[in-house]
């Protein structure tokens, strides 16, 4: 089978052939059909974080395909079954974090093309109660970006408890700000978009912004506090004085919500403003099974609309560029 694979951190991806995997007890063989580009497998290929994957490994944590091949043992999945590999590769189902309904928390779990072999090949193995179904509402192409971008951004308003009537400023209006936005929406609150790229504020406004602002033309965290300042702020974009922006856009009693992973990422809180505000920083990663049936269940009721453009899984090289230049309108999708 083809597939993009990280051969070590300093060197292109390698599209190459490689044995198709077999499925073992509990597992699933399934053909991908698309297959999202996340800035975290460009975080992946290049070693980035603390925690590093081994190469070679197949990126991809945003396939979509229908399944092939049925493992021993496994019930509850067919063949010809659409489903969607995700982040979370699996979790133990025992400890403390599994069964309290925070499975992304888990500390055995494995997460998919990055401790073990992801979507962006014409194959891929999956736990079986680990491949979500997909709704026929919901195509494959957007599938694959709300598989990540889509879950990542829902968990993030929802771990934020967003209220009806409050403000929430997204910072970073690309595959996940362009879903966040939208989220938020959905929950009640008025949106203040921020980006550095006019075309992605327009992209905001289009879905429903009710302010944008452009941070390469304005102190953003001055233009948040003149509107009344934000209730929450989601930190997107892979900048470390993003967050500080996002911060200090937040009125008394606001809400950080850190989400981006930037490489070489710190914040610092200033202590004072922080308690005398009543400010709350929260870590969000990913969502759970429940939480990526839950964005399905939405798009597929025309709650959302996601924005991707489709290449081929022979232009990962260049697509990781495209990305990194901020020149795609949101998601990037690999047609297999």
């Amino acid at each position: 089978m083809k597939a993009a694979v990280v051969t070590d951190f300093t060197s292109p991806l390698q599209v190459m052939d490689v044995p198709v995997p077999e499925p073992g007890p509990g597992e699933v063989l399934v053909r991908i059909e698309t297959s999202g580009l996340c800035h975290t497998d460009i975080h992946a290929a290049r070693g980035d974080w603390p925690v590093k994957p081994t190469p070679p490994f197949i990126p991809g944590h945003e396939g979509v395909g229908r399944i092939e091949r049925l493992g021993q043992d496994v019930m509850g999945r067919t063949i010809g079954q659409r489903v969607a590999i995700a982040w979370l590769g699996n979790a133990c189902g025992e400890c403390r974090y599994c069964i309290a309904g925070w499975e992304t928390l888990c500390e055995k779990q494995a997460n998919s093309g990055y401790s073990v072999n992801g979507a962006f090949a014409e194959y891929a193995v999956v736990p079986a109660a680990f491949a979500t179904p997909v709704p026929d509402g919901v195509s494959s192409l957007d599938a694959a970006p709300l598989s990540c971008a889509g879950v990542t951004t829902y968990k993030a308003i929802k771990v934020a408890n967003v209220a009806p009537a409050e403000t929430v400023a997204v910072f970073g209006i690309g595959g996940l700000g362009h879903l966040a936005l939208q989220y938020a929406r959905i929950a009640g609150a008025f949106v203040i978009a921020v980006d550095v790229e006019d075309h992605k504020l327009e992209l905001a406004t289009r879905l429903g912004a009710d302010h944008v602002v452009n941070a390469a033309r304005e102190d953003p965290v001055e233009a948040i506090q003149r509107l009344g300042g934000a209730d929450v702020a989601v930190a997107l974009a892979a900048s470390p004085a993003s967050f500080d922006q996002a911060f200090h856009s937040l009125r008394r009693g606001g809400r950080l919500v850190c989400v981006a992973l930037p490489a070489d990422g710190t914040i610092e809180l200033p202590i004072f403003d922080t308690v005398l505000k009543g400010i709350s920083v929260i870590g969000s990663i990913v969502g759970t099974r429940n939480d990526l049936a839950d964005v399905f269940a939405l798009h597929a009721a025309g709650r959302t609309e996601v924005v991707a453009v489709e290449r081929k899984l022979d232009d990962v090289n260049e697509s990781i560029a495209e990305v990194l230049s901020g020149q795609v309108p949101a998601r990037i999708v690999f047609g297999l």
